[in-house]
C-alpha cells in the first residue's frame, strides 16, 4: 500500500482521534475499554493539532486517509502554559470529575482535571516533545523512525536542541524501537519511560537517519 507523509489538515482531525484510541492500550486498541472515545483524543491529540498544527505530520494511505501521526509541540513549557489556558478548560467540561463508566474512563477524566506536567530537569535539556502512533498497516515498515525524524526537523526549525517523549512501561515494542533508533533512555518513574534526543545545530535527528 502506497503512503506518504504530509503536514496534518484539519479534515485529519477525526482520524488522528481514531488513531489515538486504537492505540492506546500500550499499543493496542483501546476502544472497548472505554465508553467515551473521545477521551484519549482530549487527552494526548486534540490539544496538538489545535495549538501546534505546524508541527503535526500525519501518515497517509493510498486513499489519502492518516493511519499514523506524529505531534510535537517546539516549546514544552509554553505549551503547558497555553493549554492550561486554551484546551483544558473545555476538555473538563467536556468530561466532568466524575464522568466515565469504566474503570478507564475514570482513570482518564481525572488525568484530564489533572494533567501530568514535565520534568524540569528534562524540558532544561530536551525542551520540545512529541507523540506518536501509526495503526498496525504502517508499523514495521521503518515509517515510525521517518516520523521521528520529522518531528525532529520541525522543532530543530523552530529553535529547539532536543526533543523528549515519554513511553508506557507496558509498551516493550515501543521501548525497543527507540533504542533501536538511538534516542537515549533518561530514566523511568515505574509507570512511563522518558526517551530523548538532542538537535545539534545542522544535524535534525542526531544520527537518525531517515531512510532506515
Amino acid at each position: 500500500m502506497a503512503m506518504l507523509l504530509r503536514p496534518y489538515r484539519t479534515s485529519d482531525r477525526g482520524a488522528v482521534y481514531d488513531i489515538c484510541l486504537r492505540t492506546g492500550a500500550s499499543g493496542g486498541d483501546a476502544s472497548s475499554l472505554v465508553s467515551d472515545p473521545t477521551l484519549f483524543g482530549d487527552l494526548w491529540a486534540g490539544a496538538y493539532v489545535d495549538l501546534e498544527p505546524e508541527h503535526a505530520t500525519v501518515l497517509a494511505d493510498g486513499d489519502d486517509r492518516a493511519v499514523g501521526y506524529v505531534l510535537a509541540a517546539a516549546d514544552t513549557l509554553a505549551f503547558e502554559r497555553r493549554c492550561e489556558t486554551d484546551w483544558w478548560p473545555d476538555a473538563q467540561a467536556r468530561h466532568p470529575v466524575g464522568s466515565g463508566r469504566t474503570p478507564l474512563d475514570q482513570l482518564l477524566v481525572a488525568l484530564v482535571h489533572d494533567p501530568p506536567s514535565v520534568d524540569p530537569d528534562v524540558v532544561a535539556r530536551y525542551p520540545s516533545h512529541l507523540h506518536i502512533d501509526l495503526l498496525p498497516v504502517a508499523q514495521r515498515q521503518g515509517w515510525g523512525r521517518r516520523m521521528v525524524v520529522r518531528a525532529l526537523e520541525l522543532v530543530g526549525a523552530a529553535g529547539s536542541t532536543g526533543l523528549h517523549l515519554g513511553v508506557d512501561e507496558a509498551n516493550t515494542a515501543a521501548h525497543a524501537f527507540y533504542e533501536r533508533i538511538g534516542m537515549e533512555l533518561l530514566g523511568s518513574d515505574g509507570s512511563i519511560r522518558t526517551y530523548a534526543a538532542t538537535i545539534p545545530p545542522g544535524l535534525p535527528g542526531s544520527g537518525v537517519e531517515a531512510g532506515d
